[in-house]
């Protein structure tokens, strides 16, 4: 049968915190808000940090998730995620690890934007292939470049019509939508995760080892699908262009 999740004991919410102050005080002593834990009664926790990131969640349980996914972050840049943590948080009732991956990208890894969207065209449906066309302009020397692909689905042929003009070897790692009412219109939030593809990988590498190579993340926001996907695409793209090896 189905549980609730905010069923006592066994419910999945049972030993999850959102609360700032609850997630503070569980951080110091884990008896704080918890008399007996998950593991004395046979259960394991579903988040190891045993922490949800909502609109009450504080800097403490933010700063603990962000250690988790890899951040050392200083004083002064947790601030600054946080502010737009709080502000995504209001518009989300659950931030997610793309979320956040995406805010530390843009707050922390500033970097100069080489390309940037001018047009896009995408046709897809049920009547031949999707195709997308995709004009980019070259912020350094000013030129303006065009690349049209065939792919599935709609977003596929845009990805690679920009993988084609900024002749890069990318890998989509993690690519979601979320979307926002607005009175008639949908503000419609896309994250994207790239990571360089090493074509000189060992077919005999090992998970681990693949696992070190860095990702790098974009957002972008628009009333449309396609184009804010792209944006989100391009602006990872260009912090990875910026990064150094």
């Amino acid at each position: 049968m189905h549980l609730q999740p905010h069923k006592a004991l066994v419910g999945a919410n049972a030993f999850v915190h959102e609360s700032g102050i609850h997630q503070d005080g569980w951080l110091k002593h884990k008896a704080t808000y918890e008399i007996i834990s998950p593991e004395s009664i046979g259960l394991q926790r579903s988040n190891e940090a045993s922490i949800t990131l909502g609109k009450l969640s504080g800097r403490q349980g933010l700063r603990k998730h962000l250690e988790k996914l890899g951040y050392r972050l200083k004083e002064d840049e947790v601030e600054s995620v946080f502010l737009n943590f709080k502000a995504m948080a209001d518009k989300k009732k659950r931030v997610t690890d793309a979320d956040l991956k995406a805010l530390v990208s843009n707050e922390v890894t500033q970097v100069e934007s080489i390309w940037k969207l001018s047009d896009i065209q995408v046709i897809c449906g049920t009547l031949g292939l999707s195709t997308a066309t995709v004009r980019l302009n070259n912020t350094i020397d000013g030129s303006t470049h065009v690349a049209c692909c065939v792919g599935s689905g709609s977003m596929d042929p845009a990805f690679k019509a920009v993988n084609l003009i900024v002749k890069e070897a990318v890998k989509l790692v993690e690519y979601s939508l979320t979307t926002m009412t607005e009175d008639v219109d949908v503000v419609i939030t896309a994250s994207v995760v790239i990571c360089r593809l090493n074509n000189h990988a060992s077919n005999h590498s090992t998970a681990e080892e693949n696992n070190v190579q860095p990702t790098f993340s974009g957002t972008g926001e628009g009333t449309d699908v396609a184009v804010s996907s792209v944006e989100a695409y391009i602006a990872a793209l260009n912090k990875m262009l910026g990064s150094k090896k």
